[in-house]
């Protein structure tokens, strides 16, 4: 039954019954978690002897061209001992792969052989993206730990179109995925597989200064067979973990690398622009320009590096998506600019549904750099200049930003400051601290923040983190903080998750979704590949889950929300496609009424249950789709939800996906509203090769009838410099004119030369 408006009083809990009902969760959980321990016989612990590769030194400088053929290849000492991890945790692979290191005084080379039956038929790659998506395309890759901490990694990974992806990883938990290391590789293929050598300079690596002549790093390397989704690596780990759990990689040997040495990467840049305006208050109808400015790298040693940039510019950077929302919430858009997405981790702890501490509906970020340079709808706010700090070790982990933004007619000149420092305790734990600092003429916000990480075994972990923020207008002072236990193993996922946001909290360089809020958030998986799976051929697992959430208001105690994720039905199959459904009862208690897509809902109580349903092809294949559909009631009507996307890769180097979300309102909110607001978008990529691509992509939305677009041509003509042509369309309402279309466009040129010192 649907309740609606003032009249009907939410329930209060008191201390009993919210003890009560802790309770229970918590017996459940205990049980869940001793069946866990009673059925787990796959997962196992890190080997004590680890597995050793050799590399073998050379003297001339090798040709990189993906086919091996310079004599020093006939030096190395090859390795195929390879294990399978996925399907066949612990089998010999299908496939055979073989792998070869040397290296010189500027060089580690890496040579990888990829054998195939099939050969070059049975290779899957749908695009020419850097950063791809691995599970979407065959792949080797390496991971490098060159402190030998079974902590840290540097991630080198490409395609057999030899695409580039890079990253670095920490713990397993926290990832720089827009890390770009200077390195280079080449790729064949052939009718025996397909070849992946690498070329990485010793001034990309990062690793400790020792006396011994030679060194010895940790190392795995992953393959991915993508047309049979198989997965391997030269040191096995347990198939519900990932190649980034250093503690159980195997070892490279024979090292001989240089002292690491400081050295200095400058990155200049030109730009010129036209920009052209329509009834937008404040702007010229036409206006343009030129810009120099720049970044410096300088890595002063192999563990701290200290970078500079001056008038900043990111137009580059790829354009926002517009997204209908139909949440109470705040939506988070990511991050898109480089200089902000490099060391991203080491700054980036949070609670939220992307990250470790999965909060539900809650996300908890102490910094968000998208609070910097950018105004609320996105648009840029100079830079003049910043700087940033970071040192990584064994050890410690700690670093500091400052940026300073240019005051505009609208906003003051403001400067930000960041500071992190974080300690590695015993084998897998850690201790950390986190700062942030807003300073204009008329306000100065502190946020100081607390965080902790402990794995207990190769399960268990417990992850925490405790927030006060600070505004010296008004002296207000506000917390917020959250904790969670996770267990992992091959069958199951579990997790408890509690979380506070107080009214007052305010990040003002940070984000969260939601205020005067205490959340509690458990959650299991259950993933059973068993001898009772039907159509094995087809179906690889079963993965049903339960997602619980709870959410009072902290300043009152009041139950303001409460919903039961139940998914009986989730089949993974082994092309690597899914189908699922999820069922959502959801009670809300609207402190204040709010607006979904201009469907005005009233405050009051409603009880409602939406249902989820979804599929999805296999993602590797030239032709693939993704749909899921969402129906049922919806406060006090009803909406009905479809979101499908369609990708079209005929060879990897043209990629079109289109993408289609309708949403019905059915008598929905004080009017009764029943209207359809859709969002289309179709995104193309054309590359010529990794280097050399043109990328656009085009959105309209029928609720603000607007057409956005984005095109932009990007050639990397030596490592990492680049030339850009982008042009950018937006249309928006008019925030002072009422019914009243505004506009704007942008054509930019940009070059960047990038050279190493």
């Amino acid at each position: 039954m649907i309740q609606e408006g003032n009249a009907n009083l939410p329930p209060r809990l008191c201390p009993i019954s919210l003890h009560c009902m802790n309770y229970t969760f918590t017996l459940a959980f205990c049980l869940v978690s001793f069946l866990c321990f009673s059925q787990d016989v796959l997962l196992f612990k890190p080997d004590s002897v680890r597995k050793e590769f050799e590399a073998v030194r050379v003297s001339n400088n090798l040709k990189i061209d993906g086919h091996l053929h310079d004599k020093e290849w006939l030096l190395a000492k090859p390795k195929s001992d390879f294990i399978e991890i996925d399907p066949r945790q612990g089998e010999l692979p299908r496939h055979r792969t073989e792998m070869r290191a040397l290296f010189n005084q500027n060089y580690l080379y890496i040579g990888v052989f990829n054998y195939d039956t099939l050969g070059k038929k049975s290779i899957r790659v749908i695009d020419f993206k850097r950063d791809f998506n691995t599970r979407t395309s065959d792949f080797v890759g390496m991971t490098i730990d060159g402190f030998n901490d079974r902590r840290n990694a540097m991630v080198f990974t490409t395609n057999p179109h030899g695409v580039q992806r890079d990253f670095l990883a920490f713990d397993a938990n926290y990832i720089d995925l827009d890390w770009d290391g200077l390195w280079r590789v080449r790729t064949s293929r052939s009718d025996s597989g397909w070849v992946a050598e690498f070329a990485i300079p010793w001034k990309t690596l990062r690793y400790a200064k020792s006396d011994s002549t030679f060194q010895s790093w940790g190392f795995n390397l992953n393959r991915s067979r993508r047309m049979t989704n198989e997965n391997y690596a030269f040191s096995p780990f347990p198939r519900s973990f990932n190649v980034l759990r250093m503690d159980y990689a195997g070892i490279i040997k024979g090292l001989q690398p240089p002292p690491p040495t400081a050295n200095v990467r400058i990155q200049p840049f030109f730009l010129t622009s036209y920009d052209r305006y329509r009834n937008i208050d404040g702007r010229k109808p036409h206006d343009g320009g030129v810009k120099l400015g720049g970044e410096i790298k300088w890595a002063i040693s192999s563990r701290a590096v200290l970078d500079l940039t001056f008038n900043t510019d990111f137009a580059q950077a790829d354009a926002d998506r517009q997204v209908n929302n139909v949440t109470r919430f705040s939506v988070l858009f990511p991050e898109r600019r480089q200089f902000f997405l490099e060391n991203a981790s080491l700054f980036g702890i949070g609670v939220g549904p992307a990250s470790d501490m999965s909060g539900g509906s809650i996300r908890i970020q102490p910094f968000f750099s998208r609070k910097i340079g950018l105004d609320g709808g996105g648009n840029p706010i100079p830079i003049d200049a910043g700087a940033r700090f970071v040192s990584r070790s064994a050890k410690t982990n700690y670093g500091a930003m400052y940026i300073h933004q240019r005051g505009t007619a609208s906003s003051p000149g403001t400067n930000y400051f960041v500071g992190r420092y974080s300690e590695n305790l015993g084998k897998q734990s850690r201790l950390g601290a986190l700062v942030t600092v807003k300073s204009d003429t008329g306000n100065t916000n502190i946020v100081g923040n607390l965080d902790g990480f402990v794995r207990f075994d190769e399960a268990h972990s417990l992850n925490w983190m405790l927030n006060l923020s600070h505004d010296s207008k008004g002296n207000v002072t506000g917390a917020a903080g959250a904790a969670q236990y996770f267990y992992a193993t091959n069958q199951w996922k579990i997790w408890w998750t509690q979380s506070l946001i107080s009214q007052s909290y305010n990040p003002a360089v940070g984000f969260i979704s939601r205020t005067d809020v205490i959340g509690t958030t458990p959650g299991i998986f259950w993933f059973y590949r068993g001898k009772h799976i039907p159509f094995k051929k087809l179906i690889r697992s079963f993965e049903p889950s339960l997602l619980v959430e709870f959410y009072n208001q902290a300043s009152t105690g009041r139950l303001i929300e409460r919903s039961y994720g139940l998914s009986p039905f989730w089949i993974m199959l082994q092309s690597g496609g899914f189908m699922g459904h999820i069922m959502t009862p959801t009670y809300q208690y609207l402190t204040e009424p709010f607006s979904p897509l201009g469907v005005k809902i009233a405050a009051g109580a409603y009880n409602y249950t939406r249902h989820a349903v979804y599929w999805g092809s296999d993602g590797s294949r030239k032709l693939s789709f993704t749909w899921n559909g969402e129906y049922g009631t919806y406060y006090n009507g009803k909406l009905n939800t479809t979101n499908l996307s369609v990708l079209v890769a005929p060879i990897p180097h043209i990629s079109i996906t289109g993408r289609f979300n309708r949403n019905d309102f059915r008598k929905v909110g004080v009017n009764a509203t029943t209207k359809n607001v859709d969002l289309v978008s179709v995104e193309g990529r054309f590359a010529a090769n990794p280097r050399l691509q043109l990328i656009g992509f085009y959105q309209r939305n029928t609720d603000t009838k607007a057409n956005n677009y984005n095109i932009r041509l990007s050639w990397e003509y030596q490592p990492l410099s680049f030339i850009y042509i982008v042009f950018n369309k937006r249309e928006f309402l008019s925030t002072t004119r009422l019914d009243t279309r505004s506009q704007e466009d942008h054509l930019i040129a940009k070059i960047s030369y990038l050279r190493q010192l």
